[in-house]
């Protein structure tokens, strides 16, 4: 496949529930509510979801493979947001985990492979490194018979 062919995307989506509160779904039927309100998630909320997700997701064979497939982790994660261009202007990712276990010199090592398979396998790193236009457009048709 070439640069400049595209790799298609699963259907994703949002249905509106009620005034800014939408469930969003993916082809493999998960679920998540977005919007305002309770037990909901903010659209700022899931791209610094999605950012710490896919730290993750990138190191998780590298940390399993020294600390046990069943080892424990938390991510945290915030963002710096600039309230006159309503965007955010940096986000910070914490990986918890215990390293007690290991030396210096391991932890080093795994670090440094773990932080390598981020900066290798990290798709939401890798596009929020670079601007990424986007495009608009409203239809009108009927959704529902009423």
């Amino acid at each position: 496949m070439s640069n400049t062919e595209q790799t298609p995307v699963p259907a994703l989506y949002l249905e509106r529930t009620a005034t800014r509160q939408y469930i969003a779904r993916n082809a493999k039927g998960a679920e998540v509510l977005v919007g305002d309100g309770p037990g909901h998630f903010t659209p700022g909320d899931l791209i610094k979801l999605a950012i710490a997700g896919c730290n993750a997701m990138s190191s998780d064979k590298r940390l399993a493979d020294r600390l046990g497939d069943d080892f424990e982790q938390y991510i945290g994660v915030s963002g710096a947001y600039d309230e006159a261009d309503d965007r955010f202007t940096s986000f910070e990712i914490e990986l918890v985990q215990d390293l007690s276990g290991l030396s210096e010199s391991e932890i080093s090592d795994l670090l440094r492979r773990a932080g390598g398979a981020i900066d290798r396998n990290c798709t939401i790193g890798h596009t929020l490194a670079h601007p990424v236009p986007y495009t608009r457009s409203f239809t009108s048709e009927k959704i529902s018979e009423d």
